[in-house]
């Protein structure tokens, strides 16, 4: 099966620094090719123009909130001109209207029909000097906030030492997910999106990346940081208590990603990850080499030692007894 794209969804309030995030991916994609949906309420689609000249496959949803669909059939026919077998993308990122509704559109991508796709993750960007008045004018922020799967705090440079510790506080107390602050939108594709893998896309499109120079400056402003850590084992960990792991929500922990042994419980099949936030999915697979879980866990702030031991005690200590109930919950994770 070919790897499926990942489709993140991109959300904040108006003046945000949504579209200053998405400039700056498109510019330091590091070599990732970079599909954007743009979905502006207006007439006049400010935003498409903004990116229309930097990405590969550009498409503008005009005089429509995306958001106001009740299902998937909106959203399906658009990406399916950008996900398709071969098509030469690495993620594809839906820049939400500022007045959209990020659950209805993490709906959507979940909901799609698509085989070509998964979803990325819902990210939301937030405005560190308009934090308190933008809470007050739209009381739901704390949801969106609570929903998101990243948090980026954006604009840090334009409030003081004092301001900044205090709004980013107030944002991980609200933020179930990862919180990242930003300034101008700089943050890192690295926590987003994979390296990109070897594909042979024959003749391919020109981006922006090709036609002009990288923005040599970015690289004496730090990225935004992010962490990543390594879990490996050569025994097979038990379904009922990974499930139990990944239920438990941990603070900063944005995707993990690889190959999962559970032994005789999975029928000795490889069991490969995805997951952003609390999405979790599980594709089934047969073994090409040495049966070991390996896995990469990716997020801001991470406790390295508490994850390393909650996952130690993971591994099934009577490998040989066959979990019933965990694979009963795991077929529940299970890709088509």
């Amino acid at each position: 099966m070919t790897a499926r794209i990942p489709v993140v969804v991109l959300a904040g309030y108006l003046g945000s620094g949504k579209t200053t995030l998405l400039n700056h991916l498109l510019r330091n994609d590091e070599g990732r090719r970079i599909g954007v949906l743009v979905n502006d309420f207006g007439s006049i689609n400010i935003d498409a123009m903004n990116v229309a000249g930097q990405v590969d496959i550009a498409m503008s949803m005009e005089n429509g909130c995306l958001c106001c669909a009740v299902d998937a059939d909106g959203v399906d026919p658009m990406l399916e001109r950008l996900a398709y077998p071969g098509a030469p993308l690495d993620v594809i990122v839906i820049e939400a209207s500022g007045i959209a509704e990020p659950r209805q559109l993490v709906r959507m991508v979940l909901s799609s029909q698509n085989p070509h796709i998964e979803f990325g993750g819902l990210v939301e960007v937030v405005d560190a000097a308009e934090f308190d008045d933008a809470r007050a004018r739209h009381p739901e922020l704390d949801d969106h906030v609570r929903l998101a799967d990243l948090v980026v705090v954006n604009k840090i440079d334009r409030v003081g030492e004092a301001d900044r510790d205090r709004v980013i506080g107030a944002v991980r107390e609200i933020a179930d997910g990862a919180v990242l602050p930003a300034e101008r939108g700089r943050i890192s594709p690295g926590i987003l999106f994979d390296d990109v893998e070897a594909r042979d896309f024959g003749a391919r499109q020109l981006s922006f990346a090709d036609l002009e120079e990288h923005d040599h400056d970015h690289d004496q402003h730090m990225h935004a940081a992010y962490e990543s850590m390594e879990f490996l084992s050569d025994r097979p960990l038990n379904p009922s208590a990974f499930l139990r792991f990944l239920n438990e929500r941990s603070r900063g922990v944005y995707r993990i990603k690889g190959p999962i042994d559970f032994g005789p419980s999975g029928e000795d099949r490889r069991f490969m990850l995805h997951t952003v936030g609390v999405y979790a999915a599980f594709e089934k697979t047969r073994w090409k080499g040495p049966r070991a879980t390996s896995l990469v866990l990716i997020g801001t702030d991470l406790d390295t030692e508490d994850l390393t031991r909650r996952l130690q005690s993971c591994v099934d200590p009577d490998p040989d007894t066959i979990d019933e109930l965990g694979i009963l919950n795991l077929a529940r994770h299970l890709e088509n």
